[in-house]
This record gives C-alpha cells, sequence and structure tokens, in this order.
C-alpha cells in the first residue's frame, strides 16, 4: 500500500512538473555583432520599411578575414556594380555596435554609419546613425547568383 501511494504521489509531482512547461520564455536567437557573426553572404530584403523595387538588388559578402567587404548592386545603375573595400565594426556603449565602411580605389566612405541590431544567424537590422529612418534590413543567403558577379566583372 504504501508503494503506490508513493507512485500516485510521484505521478502527481511529475504531472505538475510537466504541466507547467506551456511558461517557457521564447529562446533569445540574437547574437552578438562581432565579424565572425556577420560574416557571409546577405541579400537587401526590405530598406525604408518598403521591399526593393522589381528587378533591384544588393548583394552584400562580408569576409571576416581582414574586414574586408564585397557588395553588388544595381541600385545606381542598370546593370551590376561591384564595389569593394573595408568594414570596421565599433562599440559603443550607448548605441551598440555600429559599421562602417571605406571604398577601395579612394571612392570615400559610406555614406553612413550603421547601428547594427536584431542580428541573428538569418537576419539582421542596419540603421542609419545621423538618419534613424533609413533602415536595412539584410536576410542571409547561400550565395550571390552566378550572372550578377559574371555582369559585375570587367
Amino acid at each position: 500500500m504504501k508503494n503506490i501511494l508513493k507512485i500516485v504521489v510521484l505521478s502527481l509531482a511529475l504531472a505538475a512538473a510537466v504541466a507547467c512547461d506551456d511558461d517557457k520564455q521564447p529562446v533569445d536567437t540574437s547574437l552578438p555583432v562581432t565579424s565572425n557573426n556577420i560574416a557571409g553572404t546577405w541579400q537587401l530584403a526590405r530598406w525604408n520599411d518598403a521591399p526593393l523595387a522589381d528587378g533591384s538588388y544588393v548583394y552584400l559578402h562580408i569576409i571576416r578575414k581582414d574586414n574586408l567587404f564585397e557588395l553588388y548592386q544595381n541600385l545606381d545603375s542598370f546593370q551590376a556594380r561591384l564595389l569593394t573595400g573595408r568594414f570596421a565594426l565599433l562599440d559603443d556603449e550607448e548605441l551598440g555596435t555600429l559599421i562602417r565602411g571605406l571604398y577601395d580605389y579612394g571612392t570615400g566612405e559610406w555614406q553612413h554609419r550603421y547601428i547594427v541590431r536584431d542580428l541573428t544567424a538569418d537576419r539582421m537590422v542596419w540603421v542609419a546613425l545621423d538618419d534613424p529612418d533609413d533602415i536595412s534590413i539584410y536576410v542571409r543567403c547561400d550565395a550571390i547568383p552566378q550572372e550578377i558577379i559574371d555582369q559585375s566583372r570587367p
């Protein structure tokens, strides 16, 4: 009889513990903004709360080694254009991590410095430091389409 009573009490305790599983908080999938975590190929999915116009694209390939980037885009031309350079990540106590870039061949710096927010394995958000309405949402992709690479090479 004692064994049955123990089994009943243990069963009730187990049932109560399992019933509490519904209260679990969602798992935080955010990543720290580091060169390693942002390395890879990204496609601009939304800019200023709108998708890009049909046929327009921006692909950003971030190379962790030596903090290099390749930017394939057609926003200011009729065909693919390749821009290369270096980027730097800067930590700011109040704002978080900033990213800035310098184009190769003396063409200057990026137009803005950006606050990198909401970095996950598949998505990141950039907010222009000097224009909080300038928001770029990038999604990770496997690769830059080969036809875009071919068009952008001289």
